[in-house]
């Protein structure tokens, strides 16, 4: 079980650097600091996710908590407003916070123990709150201030005209339209409402600050929920955009707490890959009426094709979720133009972008990985293989962004103002591209035919099959020729379109390693391991360049700089998946079980329980972008699950115990 002690959330400072999340599978969430004090834009208890992901809006920003002993008022809430003015500071009164299937806290105040649980119920925009009175000695009031923003998730709300303040109240629940369109429904059994409508100015979002953007909000309060408690007692209140009516919060908890627990239960008694297991629950979304999508990362991002191809090995079949991947590689069959999958769909509508020339590759790495899992071949021989032949197709003869194969074989990509592989940049006018013919790209390449290729065996076109192969020992005949860097001892990162070879030392080389056709082998990669070992490894990821190199950026609350950063000195925890491949291939299995259990520490800090986008490259590492990172998630996930690197002592413990019955 992950948790935060009294000493950390009684330090301010301390505890707002760690966050817990809840989501909905439909792009929905509930986010916060583990003390409660909203330090994102995109906090808030009820983020609702309606039919487009771009439409995403934070409803109920916060339901902040006063406990009424006779004359005495004390404030759970806290909240961080303008001149660095904290108010309340209701974290004073924290004993713990843990994260196992849910977020929990435990409170005590004047005699009082609460223990306080949020849930959020899958496929719908509904979230349970629960208080279970542990000790009172007396009965006493628990007051619940419903803070109001009803905005679109990237944008902040200002005191204005546009805040509908009639509420209905009967039968213990409240309901109102905030911003005319919206319901918002609190069910809170037994209480009574009491109207007093009134702006909450100036709350102040630290982490916005940070990153150089708006970051003060103003919410409303419609009125204020009343209950009367006593030891025992457990209530449960329904936050949602549908009526609650006839509902019972409990009863509902208790169907998502089975849920997750059979999410869970055919997973090895490993504590961190269950936890990745929920964690991986949480990027898995419903996309119309038959299909599933991943979001990339929360909180601001929807659904990306290259993060969700990367991911889907890991999210979907690590974890046993094989109906998902097939209705996410079937719903990718549909949408493939000119040999492109897209990379970006846009509003969940069926405009799509075609921006990138590595997410239709790594389509076959995931098919390959899926048909590995299930032995589907049915499926992917019958509805994906034609798919992969259009793709191979419209590469030899070129599509868009000049992406085409060359007379050497090799996969060529780019033009003027595009950004077509995962380590370009786009930032304003300005590009950050590698045109040409990057390392990675021609890695994916050459696992694209070796992949059709072996389908197409499968198939019985052993003809067609033998032509591929013979493509394919071109494509690492000539990857041999041009890309081992002698006088560095490792792989160029990219031939540019003006044939030069671009020597700057990145983790892409890692690929030609890593992928289930290696590129190279043998001393070379053991070399290449070594290198990146030295240069770019760190507990929590890989750096996209040492940190000695000149034309490192470090992150500033710039954006143009801090995006320039994320490639040209970041580190990125997702990386670390294909590092431990490569450690496997040469066979060094207690170093890749080292990688893993330096990296553990991770989940107790940002997002709890879950993995961070990118680490500042030098020591303590502190997390930075999306606090919830998809890819990263998944390829902890896919390297623990392929190579049963599982915490040691619970498999010797296992091992002994199974033994023992034995005997």
């Amino acid at each position: 079980m992950l948790t935060k002690t009294r000493t950390v959330l009684q330090n301010f400072a301390e505890a707002i650097q760690h966050e817990w999340l809840e989501t909905n599978g439909l792009g929905g969430w509930a986010s916060s600091s583990v003390i409660g004090v909203n330090t994102r834009r995109y906090h808030g208890l009820l983020v609702a996710a309606p039919a487009s992901l771009a439409e995403r809006m934070v409803l109920l920003s916060k339901l902040d908590e006063i406990i009424v002993t006779g004359d005495k008022r004390t404030e759970l809430g806290v909240n961080l407003y303008s001149n660095h003015t904290i108010q309340p500071n209701g974290n004073d009164y924290l004993n713990s916070f843990t994260k196992d299937l849910f977020p929990q806290w435990e409170f005590e105040a004047d005699g009082i123990k609460l223990k306080k649980t949020i849930v959020m119920l899958h496929g719908e925009n509904t979230v349970i709150v629960t208080y279970d009175v542990l000790e009172a000695a007396e009965p006493f009031t628990l007051e619940l201030t419903p803070l109001v923003a009803a905005r679109n998730y990237h944008s902040l709300r200002q005191e204005g005209p546009g805040m509908h303040w009639h509420v209905d109240f009967e039968n213990g629940i409240f309901h109102n339209k905030p911003d005319g369109k919206a319901d918002l429904f609190i069910s809170v059994p037994g209480s009574s409402y009491q109207h007093t409508p009134q702006w909450y100015n100036n709350f102040q979002y630290i982490v916005e600050q940070y990153r150089g953007l708006d970051h003060s909000e103003d919410l409303f309060k419609h009125g204020v929920l009343s209950v009367e408690l006593k030891q025992g007692d457990s209530l449960g209140i329904i936050v949602s955009t549908e009526n609650p009516e006839g509902r019972n919060a409990h009863e509902l908890l208790t169907k998502e707490n089975m849920r997750r627990q059979l999410l869970i239960s055919h997973q090895p008694d490993d504590e961190t890959f269950e936890q990745l297991t929920l964690a991986a629950d949480q990027f898995i979304v419903k996309k119309g009426e038959f299909y599933k999508t991943v979001i990339a990362g929360y909180h601001w991002f929807s659904d990306w094709g290259r993060d969700t191809l990367i991911s889907l090995p890991g999210l979907c079949l690590s974890t046993g979720r094989f109906e998902d991947a097939k209705k996410i590689l079937s719903s990718f069959a549909k949408s493939v133009s000119m040999g492109m999958l897209p990379n970006h769909f846009i509003d969940n509508t069926q405009e799509f972008d075609f921006n990138a020339a590595d997410t239709t590759l790594w389509y076959f790495i995931a098919v390959n990985k899926y048909l590995e899992a299930t032995g589907d071949k049915s499926f992917v021989l019958t509805e994906i293989l034609p798919v992969l032949k259009n793709v191979i197709d419209w590469h030899y003869n070129g599509t868009r962004h000049n992406i085409r194969v060359t007379d050497d074989g090799l996969l060529f990509a780019g033009e003027e103002s595009q950004h077509l592989t995962w380590m370009d940049a786009k930032m304003g006018n300005f590009v950050q591209q590698r045109r040409g013919k990057p390392v990675e790209l021609q890695a994916l390449w050459y696992n694209a035919l070796r992949i059709f290729a072996e389908l197409l065996q499968l198939n019985g076109q052993e003809d067609d099959a033998g032509m591929l192969h013979m493509s394919a020992d071109r494509v690492r005949k000539s990857f041999g020729q041009q890309f081992w860097y002698v006088e560095g001892n490792y792989l160029y990162d990219c031939i540019n379109s003006k044939a030069e070879k671009v020597a700057e030392f990145r983790p892409n080389q890692l690929f030609a390693i890593s992928l289930p056709f290696p590129l190279i082998e043998g001393d070379k990669a053991k070399v290449v391991l070594q290198q990146v070992t030295d240069h770019l490894y760190s507990p929590v990821g890989l750096r996209t360049l040492p940190k000695t190199d000149p034309d490192i950026v470090r992150e500033r609350s710039d954006d143009d700089v801090r995006d320039a950063s994320y490639h040209d000195g970041m580190l990125w925890s997702w990386l670390l998946g294909p590092y431990v491949d490569a450690i496997m291939r040469t066979g060094a299995r207690e170093k890749a079980q080292e990688v893993i259990n330096n990296f553990k520490y991770h989940l107790n800090e940002a997002c709890i329980g879950s993995i961070s986008e990118v680490f500042e490259p030098e020591a303590p590492y502190h997390p930075r972008g999306c606090v919830a990172h998809a890819c990263s998630v998944a390829e902890m996930l896919r390297v623990i699950k392929d190579y049963l690197l599982y915490d040691i002592r619970m498999v010797k413990t296992a091992a002994k115990a199974e033994v023992t019955t034995a005997v």
